[in-house]
């Protein structure tokens, strides 16, 4: 075969790829819609009865996070990335995000876009690692600062027997630390001398920490705005208190995009901080439906069109 011929066949199997990547795509949307509409239904319709003003805010603030988490990406790497494509790649991987368990969907995404970039597979992992540390870091400090500043925002005698639950399964996770403390060690001081490097530049810090604090916040945010939307008397602090503990409970929990866990556990949080049952159930819905559901299908196209491009 010529030359040319090599070029086309090739050019034939990229074209083939491409295209099965966008039915994939398309297909999964399609399902997970689907699979999903109930809830969508039952989420719209209490939507629809809700405080307009309130619903735009939570809209923006929900579209916020995604430029937030490009602004976080940006700062866990020294190298300049396309802004564009950064961004878009943020919001493909929060659709990616519910198509796999514990986060895998977005890493995924991630780690592809900073190898196209030109990041080796190793600095791009440790980049997602440093990212994904900086969220977690920021979220206990905002959890601590928010307890300093009210101290009546959780009442511990409310959480006395979910600690008595978690704290097997902490001493669990420490045992699991402690078995694989040597690939722990090694990625670890990678990890370090990344920080480092990240750190020896102002702006990319600013960009990793101030990105990391805004993600977070945006996220109580759309809570917040939605809490209000439906008209449940909460205050604003007991609200963000009620996402950053759900959230760090979802995290723990292997199901795709936080699907079913992080919707339980912020049920279980707002009605916990003196939300009623069925409002709880509403606001979590609108949430969903806002940072999950709704951006599902533009998410997964343009994950399709990212890949199109060679992009991922």
């Amino acid at each position: 075969m010529t030359e040319a011929g090599s070029l086309l066949v090739t050019a034939g199997r990229r074209l083939y790829v491409q295209l099965g990547v966008t039915l994939i795509a398309l297909a999964a949307a399609g399902g997970m819609l689907a699979a999903h509409r109930a809830m969508l239904d039952s989420g719209t319709d209490r939507l629809v009865a809700a405080d307009g003003e309130w619903l735009v805010v939570a809209c923006a603030a929900a579209a916020a996070t995604w430029v937030c988490a490009a602004v976080a990406q940006q700062g866990a790497v020294i190298e300049q990335l396309p802004r564009g494509r950064l961004v878009a790649a943020q919001f493909a991987a929060s659709a990616a995000n519910h198509l796999l368990p514990a986060g895998a969907g977005a890493t995924v995404v991630n780690l592809r876009f900073l190898t196209r970039c030109g990041l080796s597979t190793r600095r791009s992992v440790t980049a997602l690692a440093v990212k994904a540390a900086a969220g977690g870091i920021v979220r206990c400090a905002l959890g601590v600062a928010l307890l300093v500043a009210s101290p009546g925002t959780v009442r511990l005698s409310a959480w006395a027997p979910q600690l008595l639950v978690l704290l097997p399964v902490a001493a669990g996770a420490v045992v699991l630390v402690v078995t694989i403390s040597g690939r722990l060690r090694r990625l670890v001081a990678r990890a370090v001398a990344d920080v480092r490097d990240v750190h020896r530049c102002r702006a990319r810090a600013r960009a990793l920490w101030g990105g990391s604090v805004a993600f977070a916040l945006l996220h109580a945010g759309v809570v917040v705005a939605v809490v209000n939307a439906i008209g449940i008397g909460l205050p604003a602090n007991r609200v963000v208190m009620a996402y950053l503990v759900a959230s760090g409970a979802a995290a723990l929990l292997p199901t795709p995009g936080g699907l079913g866990s992080l919707g339980a556990a912020l049920v279980f949080a707002l009605t916990a901080a003196g939300a009623p049952g069925p409002a709880a159930v509403s606001a979590v819905l609108g949430y969903r439906l806002l940072t999950g559901w709704l951006p599902l299908a533009p998410g997964l196209l343009v994950l399709a069109l990212l890949a199109r491009r060679s992009a991922l």
